[in-house]
Order: structure tokens, then sequence, then C-alpha cells
């Protein structure tokens, strides 16, 4: 994933510009004619409303179109010197905004359990259940994922060492005990300082040594992922993971290069199909400066972390995280958790399979329907193709089912183009036109 997000609500205007001379662009029926009939531009589908004038859409790419000023994107003149649609042929469009819907979100919490972590954890504890509820309330299908030690109480002794473990309360957790519900999942993993990537990996994978019952193990977690979700991974720690981030997200399976365990490949691995492709990487843990990520940060005691966790900044700064420091203590915890919820809002993914609205009037004609996304009130307009094995670089839709179609599906380019523009903080739109012959390739 790219570090930046688009501002809301706008089509990143070098992205129309590369897609522009491969689009046809359907422009509403009230700025122009459109065809009632068959396009010569189609596959042969005629329309339902108005007059049957058979017409060819303006050429894109004709090397005499001027271009209108239409802040960014070049658009071809409508009275260009080829053909075009007239009056004479003019349809009347009704258009409905498709009602649009995020893709499911995937947050993991990996929180150290040394006894240094004390408050740390206790304030995890204190602000999980108000942190889903700020996803909760923005309608996204969310799923939290906890691994640390669980336990109600603290210290626990283990291997003669004092650790600290997590207990999520209700309603996030299913019960009183710290138990899993409907949206909460915990692996009681003890988290070691500098072994929480280690921990992830081989939990996730439940190699030897990371399963349930094995010191650094825990149950298995993997099966709670959403192939569709987003993915946003939090730390809470205060020294630096000893597995370079490279490893991390590249490694190729096998010893751990630390111990005689085993890892599976990087969570960046094809070997993953795509699980965790732009994922998101977020924590609050020692670090101290913007600019030196070897700077450690200062306690109100005047004391330091173990490290300023080098390896969490390379992963935070590469996927676009945010991140907190550990040392401000109390006063961190607030702005941390509202910070990655709007992160994962702001990184959820739009679900590109629409609901066809029903019309106004009438029933709906399969065959005079076109799909356009609206940002800055800038309409684009897309082309129908047949099926998603004809989508190409240039984008386009098809329908679910073309003889009794219910939804329509965007091309991944389509999609990112939406994605852009459309959804949570944004206020482009995806708009369904009735009325005119459908623009197919």
């Amino acid at each position: 994933m790219s570090s930046s997000t688009a501002a809301a609500g706008a089509i990143p205007e070098d992205t129309l510009r590369h897609l522009a001379l491969g689009l046809l662009f359907l422009l509403p029926c009230t700025w122009i004619a459109c065809a009632a009939g068959n396009t010569s531009t189609g596959s042969g589908s005629g329309g339902s409303g108005g007059g049957g004038t058979t017409t060819d859409l303006p050429d894109a790419s004709a090397p005499d179109a001027d271009p209108i000023d239409d802040g960014g994107l070049d658009l071809p003149d409508a009275n260009n010197d080829g053909p075009i649609v007239t009056p004479d042929g003019a349809c009347a469009a009704a258009v409905q905004e498709a009602t649009t819907t995020q893709l499911p979100v995937d947050i993991i919490w990996v929180v150290d359990n040394s006894s240094s972590m004390q408050p740390a954890i206790a304030q995890v504890k204190a602000g999980l259940n108000d942190f889903a509820a700020i996803i909760a309330a923005k309608s996204l299908d969310y799923r939290v994922i906890m691994l640390s030690l669980r336990g109600p109480t603290g210290p626990v002794q283990i291997a003669g060492s004092n650790r600290y473990p997590v207990c999520i309360p209700q309603p996030l957790a299913g019960d009183a005990d710290c138990g899993n519900g409907e949206r909460f999942f915990q692996s009681s993993v003890d988290i070691r300082s500098t072994q929480p990537l280690e921990q992830l990996l081989g939990t996730l994978g439940q190699t030897n040594g990371y399963l349930a019952g094995q010191e650094k193990g825990g149950e298995p977690w993997a099966e709670q992922l959403r192939a569709e979700a987003t993915k946003t991974i939090v730390v809470v720690t205060d020294d630096n993971a000893r597995l370079s981030a490279t490893d991390f997200e590249h490694f190729i399976g096998g010893k751990n290069p630390f111990n005689s365990l085993t890892l599976p490949p990087g969570i960046l691995d094809p070997s993953w199909n795509g699980m965790f492709d732009g994922y998101v990487f977020s924590g609050i843990y020692g670090w101290g400066s913007e600019v030196d990520p070897g700077v450690t940060c200062t306690f109100s005691d005047g004391t330091s972390p173990p490290s300023a966790g080098p390896t969490y900044t390379t992963l935070i700064k590469s996927t676009g995280g945010v991140r907190a420091k550990l040392c401000d203590e109390n006063a961190a915890w607030t702005p941390f958790l509202d910070a990655v919820a709007e992160a994962v809002l702001e990184t959820s993914k739009l679900s590109c399979t629409l609901d066809i609205p029903k019309p106004e009037e009438g029933e709906l004609d399969p065959e005079a329907v076109n799909v356009q996304i609206v940002s800055n009130d800038q309409p684009l307009g897309l082309v129908k193709v047949a099926n998603a094995a004809a989508c190409g670089p240039t984008g386009g839709w098809y329908y679910d089912n073309d003889a009794a179609p219910t939804k329509v599906l965007l091309c991944s380019a389509s999609c990112d183009l939406a994605q852009a523009a459309v959804g949570p903080g944004k206020t482009g739109s995806i708009q369904v036109l009735f009325g005119c012959a459908t623009i197919a390739q």
C-alpha cells in the first residue's frame, strides 16, 4: 500500500490522464444527447427510450479533438468534426446513485507481555472497546484479533519471570472471563520483548515451536482472517524486533534465524495468496525522534525504553501507518487509538460489486444501463465489457448475469478509480444511468 491516501473525493490526476485515451467517456444525457438505438461502439444491443437514431460516440483519441476545461481531464469536444450524437437522437436518462459498501477490516494487535509493559497493557484493556466502537460507528464489518497472553489478573509467573496478561472486557470480549466474541478472537501467546514479529509469523503459520501449548506459541488464528478484508497490524512494545522488516515481509520460510524453531514465509510471500497485500503497520513503542530512528523517548521519571524500535519505524513508514510514543504514557493512548481507528477507516477498501438500484419508473432494461464514477462533480463514464476476463487496463464494468442482472461489477482498474473517490470521508459517488443505450466494448 502506498503511504499516501488520496485526497477526499478526488481521482488522482495522473491516473486520469493515463486512462483518458483508453476510455469511452459517457457524459450525462442532460449534457449531450444519448443514443436511443444501437451504437457503433456497442455490441448491437438496443436502448429503450426516445428516438431510433443510430449514432457513433466521439473518438476520444481523435487528433483534432479540442480539450475542454474540465479540471484536468482531457475530454473530447462534443462539437468536433467526427460523428456525434444529435438532439434528434436524444434519450432521457434517469440517474441514481448506487449504494456502496466497504469490504471487511481485520485488525491484529500484538502486545508485549514483559513486566515493563504493565502500564501499557492496562491502557490496552481500558481502550480497546472504545477503539472498536469508533470503527463500528462507521458501519464497517470489523474483527479484532489479539496476540498476547490471556488472563484476568497479573503478574503471572512463567519460567521464573513476571508476565502481564491481557484480558479484554465485554462487549468486545464474549464473556466476563476474557472469552472470544463475535468480533474478537485472542490467541494466548506470551509475546516476548524482541520477538513479536517472529511470534506473529509462527502462530499465523502454526510452525514448529509456535503451536498452542508450546512456550512461544498460541492457538491457531489464521482462520479468523477474511481473504477480502484489509489488514492492519498494531504492535505495543518497549523494545525492538530482532527479525528485520524485510524478513517479516519476505522471509522464504524455514529455520528461524535466531533459534531452532521454524518460521513460515513472510506475510507478503505469494504463498499467502495476497492475504496481507496492502496491509498497514502501526505501533506505540519507544521511538523518540522524527528523523533519527535510533533515538529513544524518555519517560516522565527520566528513564528510557530498552530500544527506539527502528524496525517498527521502518514498517510504519513503508505502509503508511500511525505511531505514538510509549513514553507519553497515559496521554498517548486516546489520540493513538483514535488515529489507528481513523487509519483503518481511510484504508478500508470499497466493494466493487454493487446492487443495481431499482429504476424510479418502469422495469429495468439491461440494454439501457450505463455506469459512471463522479469525483469533484466530474463524471467519468465507464464502458461495459462482457465479463471479468474482458477487463483490461482501461477498466469498465459488467453484469453478474447478462440475461437477468442484479449487480454491477467494476473491473479492477475502474475499481481503483472508484476507491480514490468513494468511501468514508470522500465525496464522490458511483452512478447508474437508466434509459440510454448501454455503451459496450
